[in-house]
């Protein structure tokens, strides 16, 4: 039988969470996991994990569980909800720490934690920086929020499913610190698109352009893990157009709520609700160059 501290919940077994699968069992844990989705939770045993049918047989037998949900109102169910882990009564419950995987409102989980802590639940935030594959690869950066001596009992989990954990103070922090970076490289790819179209549109040969640009005082991440997704127009997902619009929208939120404008990022947003028009949203966020090339306009024009 597996000792309980290797034995860990995971909710939410989407892109990020398949990934968070794969990085905890190839360390040695024993991964319980579930998912609206059937085809999700039968991906996981495929896996060597352990689907479950509902929060509830999670609640009830992993001491510590991963939240790996799509954002701040799923999170606040996952935890409060009806099927939630809090509604396993106090006896029954196991779960008594939570580390979030969500982009989230800063604000509202640094409620949702004082509510939980009330209940006996602490509450880690661990958004990872870096796509899907990346996470699948043990690339990602962990941002973390909360106290620290919480985030020593989750050591070995951040080890086993992030490069570096950065440790950026209470709950919110690591809400915050995940919209920032994600902010940076969202107008990353979009810059990216823009350079790589206007290339295409003065005649430059791709490939030879890209290898220049890589070396270049102009090169960023965003070129190794997008660029030839590009130029090749594959746009098999890793971190999906809807997911970062849906991050672009939380991003402008809060930066109203404290009185500051993004005007890079206001036009980044709008470049996705072109691409989620017209059918996109479900591509890889690489997929922002298509937006870019139907801004085509003949030469001379207006």
């Amino acid at each position: 039988m597996q000792d309980m501290p290797s034995r860990v919940g995971l909710i939410g077994l989407g892109l990020i969470g398949t990934a968070l699968a794969r990085r905890l069992i190839a360390a040695g844990f024993a991964v319980t996991g579930t998912d609206i989705a059937a085809e999700a939770r039968a991906r996981l045993a495929g896996l060597g994990g352990t689907p479950a049918d509902d929060i509830a047989t999670i609640a009830r037998t992993c001491p510590r569980v991963l939240i790996a949900v799509f954002d701040s109102a799923q999170v606040e169910d996952v935890i409060e909800g009806p099927a939630g882990l809090l509604a396993v009564g106090d006896g029954a419950r196991a779960t008594r720490l939570v580390l979030n995987f969500a982009t989230c409102d800063p604000d509202r989980m640094v409620a949702l934690a004082a509510r939980a802590a009330a209940r006996g639940l602490d509450f880690l935030e661990t958004p990872l920086s870096g796509a899907s594959d990346q996470v699948a690869r043990g690339e990602a950066v962990c941002l973390v929020g909360g106290d620290r001596a919480v985030m020593e009992r989750a050591d070995d989990l951040l080890r086993a499913v992030s490069d570096k954990a950065f440790f950026l103070g209470p709950v919110g922090n690591g809400a915050k610190a995940k919209l920032a970076t994600n902010l940076i490289l969202g107008l990353n790819r979009a810059a990216l698109a823009e350079g790589l179209v206007y290339a295409e549109r003065l005649g430059l040969p791709a490939d030879a352009f890209f290898e220049a640009a890589r070396h270049s005082a102009a090169y960023s991440a965003a070129m190794d893990v997008k660029g030839r997704k590009m130029i090749t127009r594959d746009y098999a997902t890793a971190g999906k157009v809807s997911q970062s619009a849906k991050d672009f929208a939380l991003i402008l939120a809060t930066a109203r709520a404290h009185g500051q404008a993004l005007p890079f990022a206001a036009a980044y947003a709008e470049a996705m609700a072109g691409c989620i028009a017209a059918g996109e949203g479900d591509w890889d966020n690489s997929a922002i160059v298509e937006q870019i090339r139907r801004l085509h306009r003949p030469p001379g024009g207006g």
